[in-house]
C-alpha cells in the first residue's frame, strides 16, 4: 500500500528539471493533491469541462491553468486555480510536499502555455468537500495503486496532424488519464519504485 508518508518520501527525493529558457508567463502550473485513503493515497484529478477554447477540453487532468502576470510565481498560479475550480483553498487545507520536473506542451504558439509545472501537496482534511466550478465537469480521486499495477496500464491512439501515434494511457472507469497528466504521474510512479528499491512501472 502507498501511504502518504511513502509519496511524501518519493516526492523529497525528485530533482525537478525546470526549463529556464521559458518565462514564467508562458508556462502553466498545476496541483496534484493527494489524501490518504483507507486502501492508500489517492491523487485528485479532475475531467474538464467541454470548451472549445480550451486546448484541453475534456480531458482528465490535475487543477490549475496559465499563469497571469498578477501571479507572483508558477506556484501561486496552482494554488489560485486550484481555489477557483474545486474551492479548495491549498494554503489553509494543503501543505506543499514539492515540485515535480516542469513538462513542455506541443501547443501552438504563441497563446498557448509551453510548459507546465506540477506541484505536489498533501491534503490535511481527507473529508473536505470540493465544489467544481464551471471549468470542471467531474472531480475523479483515484488510488496510487491503481497506477502501480502494470496491469492496468494500456495503449490509446492519438491522431496529430493526421498521423496516428499510440501512446501509454490508464483508463480509470471509463476515463482516459494520458499525455502530459500521464507524465506527471509517471515522475511520481518512478520515484515510487526507486525509493521502494522496485524496477520501473513502464
Amino acid at each position: 500500500m502507498v501511504d502518504g508518508e511513502r509519496l511524501r518520501a518519493a516526492v523529497a527525493a525528485i530533482v525537478p528539471h525546470s526549463d529556464a529558457k521559458v518565462p514564467a508567463t508562458k508556462k502553466a502550473a498545476v496541483a496534484a493533491v493527494y489524501r490518504d485513503a483507507p486502501h492508500g493515497a489517492e491523487l485528485l484529478f479532475i475531467r474538464r469541462a467541454e470548451d472549445p477554447r480550451d486546448p484541453w477540453s475534456g480531458h482528465m487532468g490535475f487543477p490549475g491553468g496559465r499563469v497571469d502576470a498578477s501571479d507572483r510565481s508558477p506556484l501561486a498560479t496552482a494554488i489560485r486555480e486550484t481555489r477557483e475550480e474545486l474551492a479548495l483553498d491549498l494554503e489553509l487545507a494543503g501543505e506543499l510536499v514539492g515540485q515535480l520536473s516542469e513538462v513542455h506542451t506541443h501547443l501552438a504558439p504563441p497563446a498557448a502555455p509551453r510548459a507546465v509545472v506540477p506541484f505536489v501537496f498533501a491534503l490535511r482534511d481527507a473529508q473536505v468537500v470540493l465544489e467544481a466550478n464551471h471549468e470542471v465537469q467531474e472531480i475523479v480521486w483515484v488510488p496510487l495503486s491503481f497506477f502501480l499495477d502494470r496491469g492496468n496500464r494500456s495503449r490509446m491512439t492519438w491522431v496529430r496532424r493526421g498521423v496516428p501515434l499510440p501512446l501509454p494511457c490508464y483508463r480509470y472507469g471509463g476515463r482516459v488519464i494520458w499525455g502530459l497528466t500521464l507524465r506527471v504521474v509517471d515522475e511520481l510512479l518512478e520515484a515510487l519504485v526507486r525509493t521502494a528499491g522496485n524496477s520501473s512501472p513502464r
